[in-house]
């Protein structure tokens, strides 16, 4: 379960910890990385990297760099507006949206990011690389590139049921 802010009313996920080392003449120099995910369940979303020599460091910068890096999600209830394809570098994401009951069926860092964001029901897929940093951009790419039929509808200034039917 994620953890949740008291100040803000954010949820905090731990995608990733990874070990780094800087060689230099003496050796190795070791680091921590850390990639999260915050969200407030009804929409706002937002990741961030860390970087650190000690783990709670690394998390904690990656914390305030997912707080600063927040964006707005138009949902559909507990689901997505409609399907979406998106990609970076090698990894490509697939969301579907789902009928309630259906739960978050995705994988490791595209769940963490869909449960932070409110979404308690979508079919989604990861193909390409899974490697955690670039998924959970594809999944942002997607969830960003996504929007109402509402705001098509405003867009193309036409009523809803046009756009719809």
């Amino acid at each position: 379960m994620a953890k949740v802010d008291p100040n803000e009313g954010l949820q905090e996920k731990l995608v990733q910890v990874n070990r780094v080392a800087k060689v230099v003449k003496g050796g190795r120099i070791f680091a921590f990385t850390a990639l999260t995910v915050v969200g407030d369940g009804k929409g706002k979303v937002g990741f961030g990297r860390g970087k650190a020599r000690e783990v709670p460091a690394a998390i904690q910068k990656a914390l305030e760099a997912a707080r600063r890096n927040m964006i707005q999600v138009d949902l559909d209830g507990t689901t997505i507006q409609h399907p979406i394809k998106a990609r970076h570098g090698a990894s490509k994401v697939y969301m579907q949206p789902a009928s309630d009951g259906t739960g978050v069926i995705a994988g490791g860092a595209m769940r963490a990011v869909l449960e932070v964001t409110g979404v308690q029901n979508v079919l989604a897929k990861c193909y390409g690389s899974t490697n955690p940093v670039n998924v959970v951009r594809a999944t942002f790419e997607g969830l960003r590139a996504m929007s109402s039929a509402e705001h098509i509808a405003a867009k193309r200034g036409k009523t809803v049921e046009d756009i719809l039917n």
